[in-house]
Order: structure tokens, then sequence, then C-alpha cells
């Protein structure tokens, strides 16, 4: 087994029966893959680390959220069919750098082991022994399948695999793969402390990490015109729509621009402007400007304005779009000095009173409302020139 500088990294795995499954390619690949069962108290404080999602009940945060049907499954096997567990319950995938085998005591001893798949059943088990289980129980135990590498790539790649079944988010996905990383960094440095959202669990979280899918969505409302044609993303650059109705298709272009070697230059400039995108949806997200246009939609609390509905901030986020240039080293915002926000909150109050009926939501969606902000900002683009 590979040498580790510290006994922390090891971990003691009891079973009951193991047997190494390992295919032709596995051992040409230098893997092993081990199956069999453990008893259930063998996983209990196994990390989750590599899994793309925790378990759900109580993740980051502690805010709870209520059980799914999954998790009400487990606990009805749990307490009624104890003995059935190993049989009905899918099991639990691990990840290991190395593991060691020893038979005589029927024990693994496994290097940075990690739950891929079956955080939930873990979950569940931990509060089956804390809150359940007592002496008229038998102690359940658990299938288990543990693949042996050190490959990091692959074993991200697994542990989105295993968990294409429970409907794994493409947040999770792109978190997993480091693919939001660079974002995090950018938004760190004009946001000091910023951290992102990478995984479904993350959206649970009462410490104040930022909606990275909003972000992404406000960034391609801001995007330049000239790199959304780049990207082949929208032949129409006054037709933002989507940034604001679809905000998985955003995160998945997202992830394309970070994927594909011919969307460099379009990901840099929306790694240069995500935190200028972000800055505008937070000033306009409470925008005292606001005050007397009569917009009934607005949130307000003591004569000021509390909150903008989103479906009036990304038009005029897209209207913005305009002003972004590069200037030889990275792009920015470069507003001439004649453009005021009363010119855009003007606009904006007759578009959706106009051309939305007064609806934020149908503003957010209408491409009119879009074409008239962005023209506004263009005639004060042209004039200042």
């Amino acid at each position: 087994m590979t040498s580790v500088s510290t006994a922390a990294n090891l971990f003691a795995f009891p079973y009951h029966n193991c047997r190494n499954i390992s295919s032709p390619e596995d051992m040409a690949a230098g893997r092993k893959v081990y199956s069999g069962t453990a008893p259930a108290r063998s996983v209990l404080e196994l990390e989750d680390n590599e899994n793309v999602r925790e378990y759900l009940v109580e993740a980051k945060g502690k805010q709870k959220k209520s059980p799914t049907l999954v998790h009400q499954a487990i606990r009805k096997t749990l307490e009624s069919n104890t003995e059935l567990f190993s049989i009905l319950n899918g099991g639990i995938v691990i990840v290991a750098r190395d593991a060691e085998v020893d038979d005589k005591s029927r024990q693994m001893t496994l290097l940075k082991p990690s739950i891929i798949n079956g955080s939930q059943t873990q979950g569940e088990l931990r509060r089956f022994f804390t809150k359940t289980f007592n002496a008229d129980y038998i102690e359940p135990s658990i299938r288990f399948e543990i693949i042996v590498t050190d490959d990091d790539d692959l074993i991200a790649d697994i542990s989105i695999a295993r968990n294409f079944q429970n409907d794994v988010r493409a947040l999770s996905i792109a978190g997993r793969r480091g693919q939001l990383d660079e974002l995090e960094q950018r938004m760190e440095a004009v946001f000091p402390g910023t951290q992102l959202q990478k995984s479904e669990s993350d959206q649970n979280d009462t410490g104040g990490s930022l909606d990275t899918e909003k972000l992404i969505q406000v960034t391609f409302a801001l995007l330049p015109a000239s790199m959304m044609q780049k990207f082949g993303a929208q032949a129409d650059p006054e037709n933002k729509v989507f940034s604001y109705s679809q905000k998985t298709r955003c995160l998945k272009m997202f992830q394309r621009m970070v994927e594909e070697p011919e969307n460099t230059e379009v990901y840099e400039c929306f790694l240069d402007i995500a935190p200028i995108a972000w800055g505008l949806y937070l000033k306009w997200k409470s925008h005292q400007g606001f005050i007397g246009t009569g917009i009934r939609s607005i949130e307000r609390e003591n004569r000021t304005v509390k909150e903008v509905p989103d479906g009036l901030i990304f038009p005029i986020i897209a209207a913005n779009s305009v002003f972004i240039k590069h200037d030889g080293v990275r792009w920015s915002i470069q507003a001439p000095k004649v453009m005021t926000d009363d010119e855009l909150i003007r606009a904006a109050d007759q578009a959706y009173k106009e051309m939305a009926d007064h609806n934020p939501q149908t503003m957010g969606k209408s491409k009119a409302c879009y074409s008239h902000l962005i023209q506004v900002t263009s005639l004060i683009a042209r004039l200042a020139a």
C-alpha cells in the first residue's frame, strides 16, 4: 500500500465479505474495484467530500430541508425491515486513493476514502443509529463498492456519472469539475470573501454564499453583442430575454465557454465583467431612484425602495452592455458622463407600464422591453462618441 505522511489519511473499514471484481481494463489502468457487504456502522464516519451532493436533509449551514420520498423510504426500511436493508437499499459507492485488504481480520485500510454515491443513505443511517437503534434491532448490513484510483479527474467523472440517476443539477456538476473556480477568484478579487454556491447542497448555506446561477444570468445580460455573436449563442444582440428566463441554459452556456478552446476570448470577457454585472445587479436591486415612479411591484419599506423585481433589472443591465469595451488589457464598462441612472429609470418605467402591462415577469421576458432600453443607451453612446 502507498505510504502516507499521516495516519489521519487512513480509514479502517470492517466488512463481512469482500471480493476483488476488477476488470481487465481496471487492472491495465492501475485501478481496482472491490464489492461486498459490511456492517452499516462501517460507513458512518466516511467523508463525502468527493460527492457532488451531501446529505440534503442537513446540508451546509445546517438549514433543515424536508426529507424527500427517498429519505422516507430509507427510514421505513431501516425501522420496519432492518434485516432486508442490504437487499432493498442500493448501497454505497466509495473511492479511495489506495486500499489494503486483510481477509484474516476482515478489514480494509483505505487511503483518503470518500463516498461518491450514497450520502443520503449514510445520512439516514446516522439518524437511525442516533435516534432509533436499540437492543431490539438487528444491526443492518450494507452493500458497498470501493473504487481504488489516484486519478482525480476520473474520481470527479465517476461521482457525476454515479449520481445522474438522482437528477443532479448542472450546478453541482460544474462545481465538481472545477468550472466555477476562476469565476469565484474574479469575484473574490472585487468582493473580498465571496464564495460561490458550487453544488445543490450549497444552496442551503446560511453563511451568505453567492447565488452562482443568478451571477451567471446577470453576466450574460451584460455580455456585449460582439461577444454574444462570437459565441454563436444569440444572433440578435437585443434579445437578452434568455438571461432572465432560462437559468439552466445560461449555466450550460457558461460550461461551454469553459470547456471549448474556441470560446476562450468570450470566456475571458465573461470573467472580466462578472463582478461588474453583479455590482450593477446589487445597485439596481434597491435603487432609490425608483421612488416616485408608481411601479406597484417594487417592494417598499418606510418610504424607501427595499427590492426591485428582477424583471425590471435585467433589461437595465442588458442596456449597459452597450458600454462594455476592451481597453487593450481587459473588458470594462465605459459609460459616457452624460449617461445617468435617471435616463434608464425613465425608459424602464415606460417599458414596464406601456409594453409589459405593469407585470415585471412580462418585462423580463419581453424582447421589446430589452430593445427599448438598449436603444436608449445606444443613442447616448453614439451622441457621446
